[in-house]
């Protein structure tokens, strides 16, 4: 009993359980705790840019001759196309042969529906209307590093770091310091992780209380259909795809 309940999942779904009953019977509470829920999803965003960086970082200088980083590297970008395509093809196809975004229509409008949202969402679909292949990779290139952590600009995190890892690479021996200080940081930044997710019960809870609560119990089937098919796509990729 007791190794069930130190159990992560077990705890998230007890929170998500809790956190419907309190949207339901407390709704101005539940929508209260939106700044919780919005707190613990800023620490995991806070942590993605710096993992990706030094785990890419490490992996491309511990490879050894820049020639087996360049073949294993253009394998893994072609199986990346290749993975990515499937994935989006199979997405596209249960989305459209389920719908699961029907239900929540009502929802979608709900939460754009002041003009400061609405505006911010306009913005977004012009900006990616007009962007071209150019654009795109005049984009990847930052013109601040420290910027592209800033924003949390993956794309430009990752090219830096793979120009980093191979510098790195480059200078072998020179950098074995360095190297170590970078294995460090990687495992630091892990344990920081691993630390914010005993956090998450919090967060599932109170954002479960706050879609409760200002959306109504209602929002519930629609959330679950679109959890289903999420699995559904998840599987078929897994077993289909990557089998």
């Amino acid at each position: 009993m007791k190794k069930l309940t130190s159990n992560l999942t077990v705890q998230v779904l007890t929170a998500i359980a809790l956190g419907v009953l309190v949207g339901t019977f407390f709704p101005t509470f539940g929508a209260a705790l939106k700044p919780v829920g919005d707190t613990f999803i800023n620490l995991i965003k806070m942590l993605i840019a710096p993992i990706i960086f030094l785990t890419v970082v490490l992996g491309i200088a511990g490879m050894g001759s820049l020639k087996k980083v360049g073949r294993v590297g253009g394998k893994a970008l072609l199986y990346f196309e290749i993975v990515t395509t499937l994935a989006l093809a199979i997405g596209i196809g249960v989305a459209n042969f389920t719908q699961p975004g029907a239900g929540v229509q009502a929802t979608a409008q709900a939460v754009l529906h002041d003009a400061k949202k609405t505006e911010e969402a306009a913005k977004f679909t012009e900006k990616a209307g007009e962007m071209n292949w150019v654009e795109f990779f005049t984009h990847i290139v930052p013109d601040n590093v420290v910027g592209a952590f800033a924003k949390g600009d993956i794309l430009q995190v990752l090219l830096f770091a793979v120009l980093f890892g191979l510098a790195l690479n480059h200078l072998s021996e020179k950098v074995e310091p360095l190297m170590r200080t970078f294995e460090r940081l990687s495992a630091v930044m892990f344990q920081v992780l691993a630390l914010v997710m005993k956090l998450a019960p919090i967060g599932a809870f109170a954002g479960m209380a706050f879609t409760i609560g200002k959306y109504g119990i209602a929002t519930l089937l629609p959330l679950g259909k679109l959890m289903l098919v999420v699995y559904l796509t998840m599987f078929l990729f897994i077993f289909v795809v990557l089998n």
